[in-house]
């Protein structure tokens, strides 16, 4: 259970190794100091203190760039014996002053911080309320008290800035150094996207019109963050806005300062306000005049390879859903601003015809077309960064990560342990069709998967037979356990993969409504036990034998062969499967199911809706883009997904599975 900390209350710490979540609701730099007993730097402040010019220390990584969410990686047994306190620093980036960015904390929403596991399990809690004209803080600190370590909230504000909280750790020329750190963050900010520069007397734009609204919607609201109740960050994957529910991925491992523009969670620059002139590519090579950045697979960080290409992912589809942004609202404003000045004309009598009139026109649809050029070719400049570094990274992508047609899937094995994410598809927007962003879903699934089959039910089973072997692939030998129901037979010949190669102790697929009975009655007795096991804290006490593999049902053309108890018991195991290891992967169309009305909105809700054709039917969380979604299908006369399942029947026997 989450420990809510108010300030100057502390909690213990189970373990030494964590993260640190910070969600600001507005771009802020996250910095660390390592102090003695009394808390005070000691020595050299590059060797005491993490900030983006300096993210990594012995135990501490901290983001490279401002960021609305971060995430501070921490492990206190690799400390050096001299510390005995780690303190978490947060400020306003230099750019605060900027149009549209707050100008102390008191005029953005109260920061919040978690303390979780490297797992992601929640262990304290603390949102920093009262705030008002301060622009840094000392959020948090962890110390060491006879030998044990514990977090305190501190939640202490400094209206001098950071220079003034550098300086009150005992950092040596605190002003020096708050001036290096901003350099850091500006030279992290050149890379991100800027909306051209326009004149102070020109009327502030309108909203960017993003491709989400206009878009059919369900009558129930989307809905709300789960952070609002706990505290945690706010949704980062991309949701089915016609099919509005939960979040669709849990929180991805956020690539603290990898992104040229910044974390999943950044605010993109706000339209309303004029943006400095961004900096030419040439001058994007990380503090290098005249080069430009160089894309290296696995720049973020994380705690592995895997972790960092996760977050790198994740930092990429931030990136161009915050370039497109920038783009769309630039070339709105132009419109916005070309309808103003011709509005201003018709309203003048003498400026209404003639060649005066014709003129003026003309140089105001000019003006509209140099806006519109420039912001495009700050959209090309940072989609071919994107291209180069997606050019890098697919490569090197692990096989969880990659699609089917990756080279890697050649060289597969089984793995030991489950990967950090598998791939359900890729991404991608209208003004780069070509460029793909790999959509990930981390492990193990907390929600379940609808393979939409409305519009073709072949490849909607064969989609889902695809996910259902990638997860196979996914987790050791005995460690993930696939049924399937399919009432009808129809799905016969998608599901015979996974069974005739031997890769799985598949049962034959469950036939009737007697068949759909037995198989949700064994999967609900399932959950109900391991819910009992864990509320009565005796998850260790379990029947021999116990099979603690995760499970997977597929369910084809649902609701046929459904009575009323088994379409209750499927909502169940939606609802409380995930926590008990249990995941549905439906394939169905939401009009076969219409006859039981309402009572199956909050089904369809709570499952990420996939399509096997391409569709724009999911938004990202922050400007709330249209993304056309592809899913990672076999490429066609491959025999790699039978290659792979083989793999996996020779390697039951060494298992004992």
């Amino acid at each position: 259970m989450t420990a809510e900390l108010v300030r100057g209350q502390n909690h213990p710490l189970p373990g030494t190794r964590m993260e640190i979540r910070v969600s600001a609701g507005t771009p802020v730099v996250a910095a660390v100091t390592l102090g003695d007993e009394q808390g005070r730097v000691v020595g050299d402040s590059t060797q005491w203190l993490a900030h983006p010019g300096v993210p990594q220390l012995p135990g501490i990584e901290v983001p490279r760039q401002a960021a609305a969410e971060h995430r501070l990686a921490v492990d206190l047994g690799a400390m050096p014996p001299a510390v005995h306190r780690v303190h978490v620093l947060l400020a306003l980036p230099g750019a605060a002053g900027r149009p549209g960015a707050p100008a102390a904390f008191g005029a953005a929403p109260a920061p919040h911080l978690a303390v979780t596991t490297t797992e992601g399990a929640a262990i304290a809690a603390f949102t920093i309320t009262g705030l008002g004209a301060e622009t840094a803080l000392l959020a948090i600190e962890l110390y060491r008290r006879q030998g044990a370590w514990k977090v305190r909230a501190v939640g202490q504000g400094y209206q001098g800035g950071l220079p003034a909280l550098l300086l009150d750790q005992g950092v040596p020329d605190a002003a020096a150094v708050a001036a290096t750190i901003d350099e850091a963050v500006g030279r992290e900010l050149s890379r991100s996207v800027d909306l051209p520069p326009v004149p102070r007397t020109v009327p502030s734009p309108r909203p960017p019109a993003t491709a989400a609204q206009g878009a059919p919607q369900q009558s129930a609201p989307a809905a709300p963050s789960s952070s609002a109740s706990s505290g945690a960050p706010a949704p980062s994957g991309p949701v089915d806005y016609r099919h509005p529910r939960r979040r669709s991925t849990p929180p991805p491992a956020q690539p603290p300062g990898r992104t040229p523009s910044g974390s999943p969670y950044d605010t993109p620059a706000t339209p309303a306000q004029p943006q400095p002139q961004p900096q030419p590519a040439a001058a994007q090579g990380g503090g290098r005049p005249g080069t430009p950045h160089t894309p290296v697979a696995g720049d973020a960080t994380g705690w592995s390879m895997e972790e960092r290409l996760h977050n790198q992912v994740w930092g990429m589809f931030e990136d161009l859903s915050r370039t497109v942004a920038a783009y769309r609202s630039a070339v709105d404003f132009a419109e916005s601003r070309f309808e103003q000045e011709l509005d201003r004309l018709l309203a003048d009598p003498r400026t209404r015809g003639g060649p005066a009139a014709e003129a003026a026109r003309d140089q105001a649809q000019a003006r509209q077309f140099a806006l519109v050029d420039q912001a495009r070719a700050v959209l090309d400049r940072d989609l071919a960064q994107l291209t180069a570094e997606a050019e890098v990274v697919e490569p090197a992508l692990p096989a969880a990560f990659a699609g089917w047609e990756n080279p890697v899937w050649h060289a597969y094995r089984v793995p030991d342990q489950p990967p950090l994410a598998v791939r359900l598809g890729a991404l991608t927007l209208p003004e780069a069709p070509e460029l793909r962003i790999p959509l990930l879903a981390r492990l193990p699934l907390d929600r379940g998967l609808w393979i939409d089959s409305s519009e073709d039910r072949g490849l909607a089973m064969e989609t889902a037979v695809a996910i259902a072997a990638r997860l196979l692939a996914s987790y050791p030998v005995g460690g993930f356990a696939v049924h399937a129901l399919d009432p009808a037979g129809s799905g016969g010949k998608a599901l015979a993969p996974l069974g005739a190669t031997g890769a799985l102790a598949m049962p034959p697929p469950a036939a009737g409504v007697a068949g759909v009975g037995e198989v949700l009655n064994r999967l609900t007795e399932r959950v109900d036990l391991l819910q009992m096991a864990l509320r009565g804290g005796a998850a260790d006490s379990l029947p021999p034998g116990f099979d603690t593999a995760e499970q997977l049902l597929i369910v084809n053309e649902f609701p046929y062969g459904f009575d009323d108890r088994a379409v209750n018991q499927l909502r169940y195991l939606a609802d409380e499967g995930p926590r008990a290891g249990v995941h549905l992967l439906l394939v169905a169309d939401r009009e076969d199911a219409s006859a039981y009305g309402p009572v199956l909105d909050p089904l369809w809700r709570s499952l990420l809706r996939l399509t096997p054709l391409p569709s724009d039917h999911l938004a990202d969380p922050w400007v709330g883009h249209a993304w056309t979604f592809e899913p990672s299908l076999v490429p066609p006369g491959s025999q790699v997904l039978t290659q792979v399942l083989r793999q996996i029947a020779a390697a039951r026997p060494a298992y004992g599975a």
